[in-house]
């Protein structure tokens, strides 16, 4: 049997498992099994994997994008630059090698939905943690001016008391990659001033359940183009998986 399955603190909103277990299932790869793996701590991981000594491959969620990196053998050079890891190849040898396909994910699905380029696209990532630093990655390559906002100032990035009207004015595309409005707490979100978006806005959230949070609710409210993290994580996926079955 080949084991792959997904790490983090709390997985209760993850539909990794069910993704995959379709996928095997299509393929008629009896053989390969997904499973879900809270750990309360990343210290836990060595346990983890001494006792699963079937694991091909995993991903890694919240917390552990950042935690993960002392645990592996190698990284590749899209992950060293993004500074997060999304995607583990455990290789039979006992090697186990980080990856990050968030970046590709988000990239090819922020393509189809924000259609400005150039001078007259700038966008407001929404988080610090692993996540933004995906979201960061796929920004340069499609050449996307940005600011980091944070709750905490960050060197030359925002807080959420700047994002004034004329700051949201400025900025057409916003992003959530906070873990604000993931089930079940579904009444959390980004505190910005939603009031000043607009039907020019683009908002997206990596989160994808609730298919709608909190934050793109809002948004729609105002008129602006919404999109939640599924296909996002569908093409991430679709990415491990192209590392998995090598």
């Amino acid at each position: 049997m080949k084991e792959f399955g997904l790490i983090g603190k709390s997985l209760v909103h993850s539909f990794s498992q069910t993704y995959f277990t379709q996928k095997f299932e299509n393929l008629g790869l009896d053989d390969h099994q997904y499973e879900l793996f809270e750990l309360p701590t990343i210290s836990a991981l060595p346990e983890l994997l001494a006792q699963h000594p079937n694991l091909r491959g995993l991903n890694v969620t919240i917390p552990y994008k950042e935690q993960i990196w002392p645990y592996l053998t190698e990284i590749s050079s899209a992950a060293a630059r993004i500074g997060a890891i999304n995607v583990i190849d455990c290789a039979p040898d006992g090697r186990y090698l980080g990856h990050n396909t968030d970046y590709i994910g988000f990239r090819e699905s922020l393509r189809d939905f924000y259609p400005l380029r150039g001078p007259e696209a700038r966008a407001l990532i929404l988080g610090t943690g692993g996540s933004s630093k995906a979201v960061e990655a796929a920004l340069r390559e499609l050449e996307i001016p940005y600011w980091l906002v944070s709750r905490n100032p960050l060197g030359a990035g925002l807080t959420y008391s700047d994002l004034t009207p004329e700051v949201l004015a400025g900025h057409s595309l916003i992003i959530n990659a906070t873990p604000l409005g993931t089930f079940p707490q579904v009444d959390a979100c980004a505190p910005i001033p939603y009031a000043a978006l607009t039907p020019a806005h683009y908002l997206y959230d990596l989160i994808y359940n609730p298919s709608e949070t909190l934050f793109l609710q809002k948004g729609r409210e105002a008129g602006a183009q919404t999109k939640n993290g599924f296909e996002m994580l569908c093409l991430q996926a679709e990415a491990a998986w192209d590392i998995w079955s090598k």
